[in-house]
């Protein structure tokens, strides 16, 4: 048994899975896009595999190809995550939330009503949002970079203050004495910057776990400042070993420079899997269901690899030629592994299906082959866990709960039992309430 073990969570995007072609999969009910019970039953797939928390990203825009893929989010987080939290006891809740096109009141309202209602499982991912599409929703233009974090280590700041406004021991409740609260212990908070500001306080009562646990998905120099300083938990991509170690280590700096304990937060990794029962089926899975992407990604393949290569070439594997004549792009970090697959002498249509250009690394084929990338990882100090998206989730969480989870639990690498019931204590996050005084000086 390792003394250290790694942490999982599962990404609850729109009922159907990472596949842009998974809602037309046999088992999959083409509705799951609008069903909160489809939403609840794979929630509840993951906590029985016993993983720390969901992770739902927002972007309130779509841009892709509406006639043929679903939208890549969520409805609305909030209300799906108030809907997982009714049929769920243990997993962690954690839901996206633009700290550019949102007051900070109504985010601590939010996410506190939230960890409430959820008994301490609540966490927010504070993000800038980086899209004009999704500023133009709100009828703005997208600030720059310095104001949207000037902007979201005020909103943060203030969020932790109006949580922490209506104080910990507030809430007497004595229907003997008829004392409902303390009032001396309730108070606003009168915080403002160039930015934002509120008067407080904050009605809402504290949670088991105290206040919800702040998240970033970032890696900019403005992320790494804001992780360092706020947030206990960091939403990664990396698609190498040393990248992710590289960034796990920057954001340790960070938050040791703003004065917390490095431990205090932890990087995870982006994971898509297609659990199979070998790597062909695992690819003829994944090409029935997305080829008709494909030409589309092939001329991108080729890009990334200094080819030209024809679509209608998809059955053939890169010739010799190709092959010799083939470089990595230096702007692409997944470059090298495309160029790996394909001098594996899969056909083009295999060597997309692999998921080389997908925006985290693709598992295609049994249970142990996930199971090794991940302790290859972790055992490197490249991560503190994962955060992993299935290909389809009707199927695919099961998939990897039944497959993937024992056998990181047979090698030490995973918990068999939940050892507490809030997400704090899932992600060995310290006790806070209120603003970490640590870092407002």
């Amino acid at each position: 048994m390792m003394d250290r073990q790694m942490i999982i969570g599962m990404h609850l995007g729109n009922g159907y899975g990472n596949l842009p072609g998974a809602w037309r999969a046999p088992a999959v009910d083409p509705t799951s896009y609008t069903s909160f019970d489809a939403k609840v039953r794979h929630a509840r797939a993951a906590e029985r595999g016993k993983l720390q928390f969901l992770f739902l990203p927002d972007g309130p825009s779509h841009v892709g190809d509406i006639e043929n893929e679903p939208p890549n989010f969520n409805l609305d987080v909030m209300v799906t995550l108030a809907a997982v939290a009714r049929e769920t006891s243990r997993i962690g809740l954690v839901a996206t939330g633009s700290t550019t096109f949102n007051e900070p009141f109504n985010l601590a309202r939010q996410f506190k009503a939230l960890d409430v209602m959820s008994h301490g499982r609540t966490g927010w991912n504070a993000v800038t949002s980086s899209g004009e599409d999704v500023a133009a929703n709100y009828g703005k233009r997208l600030p720059s970079s310095p104001e949207r974090y000037g902007r979201a280590h005020e909103t943060v700041q203030l969020v932790q203050a109006l949580w922490g406004s209506w104080g910990e021991t507030a809430w007497v409740h004595d229907k003997v004495t008829g004392r409902f609260a303390d009032a001396e212990k309730i108070a606003p908070i009168n915080l403002g910057g160039e930015f934002v500001a509120s008067r407080g306080p904050l009605h809402i009562p504290p949670s088991e776990q105290g206040q919800p646990v702040v998240f970033h998905a970032g890696g900019s120099a403005n992320a790494l400042e804001f992780a360092g300083r706020w947030a206990s938990a960091v939403i990664g991509a990396a698609f190498t070993i040393d990248d992710a170690r590289a960034q796990r280590a920057a954001f340790r700096l960070a938050a040791e420079r703003a004065g917390r304990n490095p431990d205090e937060i932890k990087f995870f990794a982006g994971l898509m899997t297609t659990i199979a029962n070998d790597r062909r089926e695992g690819l003829d899975r994944r090409s029935t269901l997305s080829g008709r992407t494909f030409p589309q990604r092939a001329s991108y393949l080729g890009r990334m690899l200094g080819l030209r290569l024809d679509p209608a070439r998809l059955d053939r594997p890169l010739s010799p030629e190709q092959l010799s004549a083939a470089r990595p792009s230096p702007g692409d970090p997944r470059s090298v592994h495309a160029l790996k697959i394909a001098r594996e002498g899969w056909t083009l249509r295999d060597v997309l299906a692999h998921g080389v250009i997908d925006y985290h690394p693709v598992i295609v084929g049994p249970a142990a082959e996930a199971a090794d990338h991940m302790q290859k990882w972790f055992e490197a100090d490249a991560v503190d866990g994962f955060w992993v998206s299935p290909d389809i989730y009707e199927d695919g969480v099961d998939a990897f709960v039944d497959g993937v989870v024992p056998i990181l639990q047979d090698r030490g690498l995973f918990h068999r039992e939940y050892d507490g019931a809030t997400l704090r204590g899932h992600l060995g996050a310290p006790t806070q309430y209120g603003v970490d005084p640590r870092v407002t000086r």
